[in-house]
């Protein structure tokens, strides 16, 4: 079978890139946008994630523009309290599928679920066969180009024997009978959930081995909120130490003295920054893990043993081996977001991905011609180690400047909840604030030369 599918737009990619673009653009354009994905619903990795996962920042930085992700209330119990909620991804699926609802109630959004994009305008269901095409006028949104990978959908990059015991992080929560040991494989934001959600299980802390390659550096999760001085106040933090720091080592030490980078081990200098956030109290239990495999990347599991390149360790031989080592996110090149074939959505803010693609719906929908909107979105990369972290805040910081010249992108960002930065109108000052912003203009000038040097 074949039919044509009537569109401006061919969204390929269903998950926090591609709803934001398509929320934005069709919020202001007259345009017909073809939604597609491969699963069976929007949300993207968030339906096949674990299901004790939380977003790592705060629920207003993530989602669509039109429609903020939660109440955009502080926490009042616990130990995040007085920080901004973090939603579960029962809440993140739940939101997208109203906000899937509203873009097709709207009529200009179709959604093409368990479907593949194969290129030359075509799309394959993948439960019918049936081919859908696209006219030559519809432009093609890549908005999978950054998709990560996670443990659920990618198998263990390391070698399993028959007899060995491995499952992904989901199967935690299933588990029927406890094992005498748990190995618990990463090093970043997944590993840290498995281990804090085991502790708050009551396994004994002597029962994990955290087998990490590198150790990571996080952000203080306190200091990256909605607030804006508090959130202000961390960037003014980060070209304070920048401006002084001699190495990237020593800007990193700086910032965690500022408060702003936190690291488990204090003996250890990371090499990993991907810089997820982490909330002390979190810090606080995993440090309580005293048995930490630090040998590189494991090579292969047996029963009883892990294998490394320069040799193995012994474990439990009843230890049940939790993958949590799937890479994550993505380090593609950076390309032009438009180039005459497609649409390629990437960060542009730094390290903040749904407003990224928020902007660029905006931008396509406000602007046509392609070298001013490249103008105004530069592309910005993830972080993963000390000098890509770095990078990515230069470019993002350079690329904020540049769309934020613009009145009226400066206007619709201030009124957007995912931009971390804006200031909402209306907003009432206090001397934080002034303060904050003070310190930010004496210092990003400086900071952003010296880290450009050490990028």
């Amino acid at each position: 079978m074949r039919r044509t599918i009537e569109a401006d737009y061919l969204v390929v990619g269903a998950g926090a890139m591609g709803m934001a673009f398509t929320d934005a653009l069709t919020d202001h354009a007259d345009v017909r946008v073809a939604l597609v994905d491969r699963r069976h619903g929007v949300s993207g990795h968030w339906l096949e994630a674990y299901p004790f996962v939380r977003l790592h920042q705060a629920s207003v930085f993530y989602g669509v523009p039109s429609t903020r992700l939660g109440t955009g209330q502080l926490q009042q119990h616990g130990p995040e309290k007085g920080l901004q909620e973090r939603a579960s991804q029962s809440e993140i699926c739940a939101y997208y599928a109203r906000m899937l609802d509203r873009m097709v109630q709207s009529g200009k959004v179709e959604f093409f679920p368990n479907s593949d994009y194969v290129g030359e305008r075509t799309v394959v269901s993948r439960i019918s066969g049936e081919r859908l095409e696209v006219s030559q006028g519809c432009r093609v949104v890549n908005a999978h180009y950054l998709a990560p990978s996670i443990p659920a959908e990618k198998p263990p990059p390391f070698g399993v024997a028959d007899d060995a015991r491995v499952v992904p992080v989901n199967a935690l929560a299933r588990l029927e009978e406890a094992p005498s040991q748990y190995v618990v494989v990463g090093s970043g934001k997944t590993a840290t959930d498995a281990c804090i959600w085991l502790l708050s299980r009551g396994v004994d802390p002597d029962a994990i081995c955290w087998v990490r390659a590198r150790d990571p550096w996080m952000m203080n999760r306190a200091v990256v909120q909605p607030d804006p001085a508090v959130f202000l106040g961390m960037a003014a933090d980060i070209w304070q130490a920048g401006a002084s720091a001699s190495s990237l080592e020593d800007l990193f030490l700086r910032l965690e003295a500022a408060g702003v980078m936190l690291r488990i081990d204090r003996t250890v200098v990371p090499t990993m920054a991907k810089a997820p956030t982490l909330a002390t109290w979190e810090l606080e239990q995993l440090r309580t893990l005293e048995n930490v495999v630090r040998r590189g990347h494991l090579e292969s599991v047996d029963r009883g043993k892990l294998t490394f390149a320069d040799g193995s360790v012994a474990v439990a031989d009843d230890a049940l081996v939790v993958h949590c080592a799937a890479d994550g996110l993505k380090y593609p090149p950076l390309v032009p977001l438009w180039q005459r074939e497609e649409i390629t959505l990437q960060a542009i803010r730094a390290g903040f991905p749904c407003f990224g693609a928020a902007l660029a719906g905006y931008v396509e929908a406000t602007r046509d011609d392609d070298d001013e909107k490249n103008r105004l979105c530069p592309p910005t990369p993830y972080g993963n180690s000390m000098a890509q972290w770095v990078r990515m805040n230069v470019l993002g910081t350079r690329a904020t400047m540049a769309f934020s010249a613009e009145p009226d992108i400066k206007e619709w960002s201030n009124q957007v909840p995912l931009n971390p930065a804006r200031i909402p109108p209306g907003y009432p000052g206090s001397a934080g604030l002034d303060e904050a912003r003070e310190r930010l203009a004496t210092h990003t000038g400086p900071g952003l030369a010296r880290l450009a040097e050490l990028m």
